[in-house]
C-alpha cells in the first residue's frame, strides 16, 4: 500500500438491493463492504444473489495497483460498465474475488 492509502473488506449484515428499470439484478443479506481511501463504501456481492444472466459482459477492463485487474458488465438497456468484479484480485483484497459491484446500490435495511 501507499503510505495514506488503506482498503479493508468485511462481511457486512445489511440487505443490500440493486434494481434497474424495475426489475431486482441483485438481493443480497451476505454483502462485503470494500472501503478505500478517497472513495465511497463499495459492497461487493456474492454472484449466487446476483441475476448474472441478466448482465452483458462489456469487455472493458480497468486496472488498480491496490486490487488488481477489474472487468465490467453492462446492464439490460442501460448504462455500460454499471458493474464490475475482480476475478484475480491482489492479495490484500482477496475475498472479493468473484464478487460483482454495483455503481448504485440500496440498503435496505442495516
Amino acid at each position: 500500500m501507499t503510505t495514506g492509502h488503506r482498503i479493508t473488506v468485511e462481511r457486512s449484515t445489511d440487505h443490500v438491493r440493486v434494481a434497474h428499470g424495475g426489475q431486482v439484478l441483485a438481493d443480497s443479506t451476505r454483502p462485503l463492504v470494500l472501503r478505500e481511501t478517497g472513495y465511497p463504501a463499495r459492497y461487493y456481492l456474492p454472484p449466487e444473489d446476483v441475476r448474472t444472466d441478466l448482465l452483458v459482459p462489456s469487455g472493458t477492463q480497468t486496472h488498480c495497483p491496490f486490487k488488481g485487474t477489474a472487468s465490467y458488465w453492462s446492464l439490460p438497456g442501460g448504462p455500460e460498465d454499471a458493474v464490475w468484479a475482480y476475478p484475480e484480485p491482489k492479495e490484500d483484497v482477496a475475498e472479493i474475488k468473484d464478487h460483482l459491484c454495483f455503481y448504485e446500490t440500496e440498503v435496505v435495511d442495516g
